[in-house]
């Protein structure tokens, strides 16, 4: 599932929260889930979050870009930046449920693309990627231009 609401809570203990739509049938097993691992996606990475954003669709098929942490709970193996949570609390509100975790262990790997391709960024139901003017200021650039 791709969660567009991440939000940082507390560094000490590391804790973040996310929103889940009860409209989404990848909810339901999130929830009752008392580990996850959080994949923080790259515009390199828009295929996989097309993909985990895909109603029905096969996240984690036999052969794919993924493997099992020792803990059991599956990690795409190409994404450079992940949390292993533990799940704190549950707050339902109106269709929704906000989710906070705190974060047990996680990986960041070297940069190895350029600095436009770090960001990703859903709005308005499209795909963008933030992209840094030559004056300094940003903007947001539809996907549908680069794929």
């Amino acid at each position: 599932m791709t969660v567009s609401s991440l939000i940082s809570v507390s560094a000490a203990p590391p804790v973040v929260a996310f929103s889940l739509s009860m409209k989404s049938t990848s909810s339901e097993p999130l929830l009752r889930a008392e580990t996850m691992v959080i994949h923080l996606l790259r515009f390199t990475d828009i295929d996989l979050a097309q993909l985990c954003a895909s109603s029905g669709a096969e996240r984690f098929p036999p052969g794919g870009a993924w493997a099992r942490l020792p803990t059991g709970e599956p990690r795409y193996t190409g994404v450079s930046t992940w949390f292993r949570a533990r799940r704190l609390g549950l707050l339902p509100i109106e269709g929704a449920t906000l989710v906070a975790a705190e974060l047990l262990e996680g990986d960041v790997q070297p940069d190895e693309v350029p600095p436009e391709a770090h960001s990703l960024v859903y709005l308005d139901r499209r795909w963008h990627r933030l992209h840094k003017e030559l004056d300094g200021v940003g903007e947001l650039l539809d996907s549908s231009r680069f794929l």
